[in-house]
């Protein structure tokens, strides 16, 4: 291993102890610093991105059992709620992280230290048979001062218009609205409708839909109208608003309204989602789907040109990541019960000590 000099043995850094509430989060100062192996990469974390899949995966959500909106779950009794089944603890989690780089495994070019950098989450690099683990879920990730990732997912960021914290909010949310996008083939002046449209993806989707031309008519509630069109969105509706008819509908909600969104695509149209935080199972009439040719589209798995030209837009200053609010590191408790609270747009960021 080849890093700077003064590495400490020790970190800060949160474990996930189990399924449960924010009380299964533990803050340490005395977690072993890893050391990264053949292709890796020690980061340095500046700050990390909070995420649904952070909640979602403490409160055991991902479990098949589990058929409530994510306001709903506990996580209690829940034994397997990771979204690959059953989780190893303690974990860090984190799928947002941008730092430095500190050190490199064997293999990995000397030249990629001090690099600023972020990872994409979905570790592309490590897929097997389509399947990739993701940063905070399948390997610990960037809710700690350091973290080890895989080099060939780490990209190297030119972009100094914009802050840490700022590129911490990219990973996650930003590389799932644009894989979203690129699946659903969304093209200028097509109607993109986009659900969730306040949250971290949902934001990210008006932006990045914008950019290509298309048209997008968000669904937000009426108190973040403003600041979800100044995203880029032509219209804003509420949550309950007759829905228009749309090309396209990018979908983080599900829930009991999903036959709706279905009914809003005009013949042809796509369909994509990500979340369901509204609650996993609907109401299908394959009647709808097969007499209009409609495509259903499941976006997780993101190849990495995804990632690559999500950030060449950064670079190119074509996107400007939304932060909320920051967090130093040790409250992360208060950060994910400020993020259960729904009244912020854009992403929560945590700032782990320097």
């Amino acid at each position: 291993m080849r890093g700077v000099a003064d590495l400490p043995t020790a970190m800060h850094a949160v474990l996930l102890e189990g399924h449960g509430g924010v009380d299964r989060l533990a803050v340490r100062d005395d977690v072993p610093v890893p050391a990264p192996g053949p292709g890796e990469l020690l980061l340095r974390v500046h700050a990390a991105g909070v995420n649904n899949t952070d909640v979602n995966t403490r409160i055991g959500w991902y479990a098949a059992d589990v058929a409530t909106s994510t306001a709903e779950a506990s996580g209690e009794g829940v034994e397997a709620g990771g979204w690959a089944g059953a989780m190893r603890f303690p974990r860090i989690q984190g799928a947002d992280v941008c730092g430095r780089v500190a050190a490199v495994g064997p293999g990995v070019p000397p030249a990629r230290l001090g690099e600023r950098a972020i990872v994409q989450a979905c570790l592309a690099s490590l897929a097997v048979e389509g399947q990739a683990p993701w940063l905070g879920s399948e390997r610990d990730g960037g809710f700690a001062q350091y973290v080890v990732v895989p080099s060939a997912d780490t990209y190297a960021v030119q972009a100094p218009h914009l802050s840490d914290v700022e590129l911490a909010a990219v990973p996650c949310a930003y590389g799932t609205a644009e894989n979203l996008l690129v699946r659903s083939g969304v093209r200028a002046g097509e109607r993109v409708l986009v659900t969730g449209a306040s949250g971290g993806v949902g934001a990210a989707a008006v932006q990045l839909a914008a950019l290509r031309g298309a048209e997008v008519v968000a669904v937000a509630a009426d108190a973040k109208a403003a600041a979800v069109r100044a995203l880029g969105a032509g219209a804003v509706i509420g949550r309950a608003a007759p829905l228009p008819v749309v090309d396209v509908v990018i979908d983080l909600v599900g829930g009991p309204r999903w036959p709706e969104l279905l009914a809003a695509l005009a013949p042809g149209g796509r369909y994509a989602t990500s979340g369901a935080i509204a609650g996993p199972r609907v109401e299908l009439d394959l009647r709808t789907l097969y007499l209009r040719d409609l495509a259903l589209l499941g976006c997780t798995f993101q190849p990495a040109a995804v990632f690559a030209g999500l950030v060449a837009r950064l670079e190119a200053g074509a996107l400007r990541p939304v932060v909320a609010e920051t967090f130093p590191l040790a409250r992360i408790a208060a950060a994910q019960e400020r993020f259960a609270e729904k009244r912020h747009v854009g992403k929560l960021v945590l700032v782990p000590p320097a």
